[in-house]
C-alpha cells in the first residue's frame, strides 16, 4: 500500500520513475527582431544543441525586446523566469562592471588595436563574468559606434545643446559627455527608437548594423566619420541553471555556442560594412570631423575613463594593464595609419 502511494505521490508532483528525463529548457531573451542574422545564428545553435544532446537541452529565443529592458530581464534571470540573454557589455554592468573595458569612449582607434588586445583581455572578462554568475562563450564584435543626427557633427560644438542618447548603465559614457558639457539622455535600447521619433533624443551613437538592424536610420540623416567606442554583444547564461546540466551537456551547449559566437564576432564585420552601405544607399550621408577636434574628444576621455574606471571597477589595475597594451602596439605602429581611416574597413 505504502509503496502504490509513493508512486501516486511521485506521478502527481510530475516525477516519473522510468522513460527519459524530462529536457532541460533555457529561456533566452534578446533585443535582436526575428529575421535578423543574429537570430538565424541563435537558432541554429538552438537546433545543434538539441540534436547533440538528444533532446536533454532545449534553447528558447525570445526575440525583438518582449522581454523588455536589460533591467527587466536581469530581473526575470534573477527570480528564474529566464536563464540568460544576449546582451550588449553595457547590459551588464550592474552586475559587473568591468565588462565594458572594451566600450570606453575614444580609447580605440582601429579595429587592428581591438583585435590586438582581445588576444590578452577577452579570456580575463569572462572569468570576472562567471565569478559575477554568468556563464559566456566569447565576445562578438558590433564594430565602431558613430555619431548618427539629424544635424551634421563636425566638431563637438556641433553637439552643444543636442540630447544624445546614452545607454542605461553607460556611466563612462554619460560622464565623458557631461564633462564636455553635453545633455546625455539615458535609454534603454528599446526605447532609442521612440526617443527619436518623439524628440527625446536629436543624437545616437551607434554602429551602422545596429542602426540599420533597428531601424533607428529612418530618423537621422548623418553619420560622423569618428570611431566613438568599440560595441560589443555577448550570451550570458544564469550559472545555476548552466550549472544543473549535465557535464556532457555542458560541454555541447559551450561548444557550440562558443562556435556560434566566433562565427558572429566575424559576420559582424562584414554586417557592418553592408550595413554602412545600405545606410548611404537610403540617403544617410558621411560627416568628416575636424582633425583639429580628435585630440579634444580622447583627452577629455581619457580623462574621464581612468577617474571612472578607478573608482566603480571591479579591478582598478584592468585600465591601465589596457592602455599599457594599447601604448605597446601604437608604439610598433605608424601613428597616422591608426587615426581616422581604419574606421571606414571596420565598419564606418
Amino acid at each position: 500500500m505504502r509503496k502504490y502511494q509513493l508512486f501516486i505521490l511521485l506521478a502527481l508532483t510530475g516525477i516519473v520513475l522510468t522513460g527519459p528525463a524530462s529536457a532541460a529548457v533555457l529561456k533566452l531573451a534578446t533585443i535582436a527582431p526575428e529575421g535578423s542574422e543574429w537570430m538565424t545564428e541563435h537558432r541554429r545553435a538552438a537546433t545543434l544543441i538539441k540534436e547533440r544532446s538528444e533532446g536533454r537541452v532545449v534553447l528558447k529565443f525570445y526575440g525583438g525586446g518582449v522581454m523588455g529592458n536589460d533591467k527587466k530581464v536581469l530581473r526575470k534571470i534573477r527570480i528564474g523566469q529566464l536563464q540568460g540573454a544576449a546582451f550588449s557589455t553595457s547590459g551588464l554592468i550592474e552586475r559587473y562592471p568591468d565588462i565594458v573595458l572594451y566600450g570606453m569612449p575614444f580609447v580605440f582607434r582601429s579595429q587592428e588595436e581591438v583585435d590586438y588586445v582581445r588576444r590578452e583581455f577577452d579570456s580575463v572578462l569572462l572569468t570576472g563574468l562567471r565569478e559575477a554568475g554568468f556563464i559566456s562563450f566569447g565576445f562578438a564584435g558590433g564594430g565602431f559606434a558613430n555619431f548618427m543626427s539629424s544635424q551634421p557633427v563636425k566638431t563637438h560644438e556641433n553637439l552643444k545643446g543636442k540630447k544624445i542618447w546614452i545607454p542605461a548603465g553607460d556611466a563612462n559614457s554619460f560622464a565623458a559627455m557631461e564633462k564636455m558639457n553635453l545633455s546625455p539622455v539615458v535609454l534603454p535600447l528599446s526605447d532609442v527608437l521612440t526617443g527619436l521619433q518623439t524628440g527625446l533624443l536629436d543624437v545616437i551613437v551607434t554602429p551602422p548594423s545596429a542602426a540599420l538592424l533597428l531601424q533607428w536610420y529612418t530618423k537621422v540623416k548623418y553619420i560622423s566619420r569618428l570611431p566613438v567606442a568599440y560595441t560589443m554583444g555577448l550570451m550570458a547564461l544564469d550559472e545555476r541553471a548552466f550549472g544543473r546540466l549535465s557535464e556532457t551537456d555542458q560541454g555541447i551547449v559551450a561548444e557550440v555556442l562558443t562556435e556560434t559566437y566566433l562565427r558572429l564576432d566575424q559576420i559582424n564585420r562584414t554586417d557592418n560594412r553592408e550595413a554602412r552601405d545600405a545606410l548611404l544607399a537610403n540617403g544617410l550621408e558621411i560627416v568628416e570631423v575636424s582633425q583639429d577636434d580628435v585630440p579634444y574628444w580622447r583627452s577629455v576621455a581619457d580623462e574621464v575613463n581612468s577617474h571612472i574606471w578607478h573608482e566603480r571597477a571591479v579591478n582598478p589595475q584592468l585600465y591601465d594593464r589596457l592602455m599599457e597594451s594599447l601604448k605597446v602596439y601604437r608604439e610598433d605602429e605608424d601613428e597616422d595609419e591608426a587615426e581616422l581611416e581604419p574606421v571606414v574597413d571596420a565598419g564606418m
